[in-house]
C-alpha cells in the first residue's frame, strides 16, 4: 500500500476477538485504536474537528490552533495541523503521561502545563485565556463541540457494522470528553435498538454520583458530566477499580499479546461485567483507545505491592 501523507492511515482500525475465558460464552470483540498513526483513537477526532473548522471558516492557514487536552488529543490534533501548517498550542494538566507531552512536542506543537491539582478544568480555563490573547486562534474545544461525537457517529461506528455480521447486544466503553461513547452508542442504537450502551469510568470519576478524587487510570474519567450524553441513551454507568483497571493490561500483555493502556483495561474488566449480565453467546464490543507504550514512565506493568 503506498501512501503519501501519513493521515491517510487514520481510521479503518483492525477489530479483534478476544480469545479468553468469557462469562456465558459471550464474544468480546475489541476495536485496537492503536493502530492509528498517532498511536490513539483521538487522532480520528483530530483530523475531524481541524477539518471541520476549515470546512466551517473558522480556520485559515494563519490560524493558531489551542486546544485543553489530557495528551492523546493533543497528538491528533497536532497530527492534523502539521497537515496544514499551522502554529499549535497545546494545554495540558503536568500530570499526565511524559510519553504523551513528548510526542506531541515532536509533531511541532507548543505545550503549556496547568497545575494538576487544577485538572481539566484548569486546562481550558487557560486555553480560553490564551485564545482571548492571541488574534486569529481557534480552539476547537473537544468537550463542548459537536464534532466530537460526530467523528465516531461517521467513522469507527459504521466500522463496527461492517466489520461484524451479527447483531450488538452491548457496547461498553469508556468516557472522558464523552465523544466517543455518545457518537458510537448513538450510532448503534439507530442500527438496533436492543444494544445497550455501558459507559464506563474509574473511581473518582462523577458519573455514579460518588466524589471526584484523583485516580491513576488515564483518558477516561470526568469532573463534570458531558454535554454530548444528553443525546444518548446510556442502559448503565460501570465504575471500575484502578486494581482491576491495571489487572487486565497485564494479563491482555500476558495472555494475548496485547499491550493497551489503562482506560483499555478498564473497558475490558467492565467488558467482562457486562458479560455477567447478559443471555449466553452474547456479542460485546469496547474500545481499547491506545497502548501501554505511552504510559511506560508510570510502571503501567507494574505488580501491585502487598502491605503487611
Amino acid at each position: 500500500m503506498l501512501i503519501k501523507s501519513i493521515q491517510e492511515l487514520i481510521g479503518h482500525t483492525p477489530l479483534i476477538e478476544l480469545q479468553m475465558p468469557v462469562p456465558n460464552n459471550s464474544h468480546i470483540y475489541a476495536k485496537l485504536e492503536m493502530f492509528n498513526p498517532g498511536g490513539s483513537i483521538k487522532d480520528r477526532l483530530g483530523q475531524y474537528m481541524i477539518q471541520d473548522g476549515i470546512d466551517k471558516g473558522k480556520i485559515n492557514a494563519t490560524t493558531t490552533i489551542i486546544e485543553p487536552t489530557a495528551g492523546n488529543t493533543g497528538i491528533g490534533v497536532a497530527l492534523a495541523t502539521q497537515a496544514h501548517h499551522l502554529p499549535t498550542i497545546l494545554v495540558v494538566p503536568e500530570k499526565f503521561s511524559r510519553e504523551k507531552q513528548t510526542l506531541m512536542k515532536a509533531l511541532g506543537a507548543t505545550l503549556i502545563n496547568t497545575p494538576s491539582a487544577d485538572g481539566i478544568k484548569g486546562a481550558i480555563k487557560k486555553a480560553r485565556e490564551l485564545a482571548d490573547q492571541t488574534p486569529n486562534s481557534y480552539v476547537p474545544m473537544q468537550f463542548e463541540n459537536p464534532a466530537n461525537p460526530a467523528t465516531y457517529y461517521h467513522t469507527l461506528a459504521p466500522e463496527l457494522i461492517e466489520d461484524l455480521d451479527q447483531p450488538i447486544d452491548a457496547f461498553v466503553a469508556g468516557a472522558g470528553s464523552g465523544g466517543t461513547f455518545a457518537g458510537i452508542a448513538k450510532y448503534l442504537k439507530e442500527q438496533n435498538s436492543h444494544t445497550q450502551a455501558i459507559v464506563v469510568e474509574p473511581e473518582g470519576s462523577i458519573l455514579n454520583g460518588g466524589p471526584a478524587h484523583p485516580h491513576k487510570t488515564e483518558g477516561i474519567g470526568v469532573e463534570f458530566t458531558p454535554p454530548f450524553f444528553k443525546d444518548v441513551q446510556i442502559d448503565q454507568t460501570l465504575t471500575i477499580s484502578d486494581a482491576d483497571a491495571f489487572k487486565y493490561v497485564r494479563q491482555a500483555a500476558a495472555k494475548q499479546g496485547l499491550f493497551i493502556g489503562s482506560s483499555s483495561g478498564a473497558a475490558l474488566a467492565a467488558s467482562l461485567k457486562v458479560a455477567e449480565q447478559l443471555p449466553a453467546n452474547s456479542t460485546i464490543v469496547t474500545v481499547f483507545p491506545d497502548s501501554s507504550e505511552r504510559y511506560m514512565s508510570e510502571n503501567i506493568y507494574a505488580e501491585p505491592t502487598t502491605e503487611n
